[in-house]
């Protein structure tokens, strides 16, 4: 069944912005911006979290080749620690649209579209917050395969530092395993130490 996921329609350039990891234990979350063509067809492009591991590194690869710009924008665990994850969040798309507005004029971006429903106004840049966007628009969607392709990588590197929390196969999210691991070997300085870890009764100190 072919997804309905179609591009925002607009004759000015549309920008979308999604993240990654905003609800995993271990890592930074990284949130990505892009600027696709008003003639870029859909590929199968889809919410990140509905492909698979490989077709989500084939759309990744083919939409940075096609896009008109796109960027990525990363918040460390610290800094997560420090401001909460929401504000997190929107930093990150922040940082991202920095670097998109570094290779395209901000006065040629009409609108800003944001996954969710929060954002904090960028400048002097239109927003349009839509719930579930990156299963209605392709850009949002394409920003959400650029910051989780972009976020796993990132895992797999503190894997080789951090093997015993397999964050190769869970991405630092909370799985069972990841949970026992930090039970078994204590937090390590990539956890997000004002994130409870296990309901209601473990929490991670500071």
């Amino acid at each position: 069944m072919q997804n309905k996921i179609t591009q925002y329609k607009s004759q000015h350039l549309i920008c979308g912005c999604d993240e990654a990891g905003r609800g995993a234990l271990a890592g930074p979350v990284v949130a990505a911006a892009v600027i696709l063509p008003k003639n870029f067809k859909n590929f199968g492009i889809n919410d990140s979290k509905k492909l698979s591991h490989k077709k989500r590194l084939e759309l990744n690869t083919l939409i940075k080749k096609n896009s008109i710009a796109w960027s990525i924008g990363i918040i460390t665990n610290t800094e997560i620690d420090k401001i909460n994850i929401l504000n997190a969040s929107i930093k990150a798309m922040h940082h991202a649209i920095t670097v998109i507005i570094q290779t395209i004029k901000i006065e040629k971006i009409n609108k800003l579209l944001i996954d969710g429903n929060k954002f904090k106004k960028y400048k002097n840049l239109n927003h349009e917050c839509i719930i579930k966007g990156d299963q209605k628009y392709l850009s949002i969607a394409a920003a959400s395969i650029i910051a989780k392709t972009s976020r796993d990588e990132l895992m797999c590197k503190l894997d080789k530092q951090y093997p015993s929390y397999m964050w190769r196969k869970n991405k630092g999210y909370p799985t069972q395993a990841h949970k026992n691991a930090i039970r078994n070997h204590g937090p390590s300085k990539y956890h997000r130490k004002s994130f409870k870890l296990f309901n209601k009764q473990y929490c991670l100190e500071l």
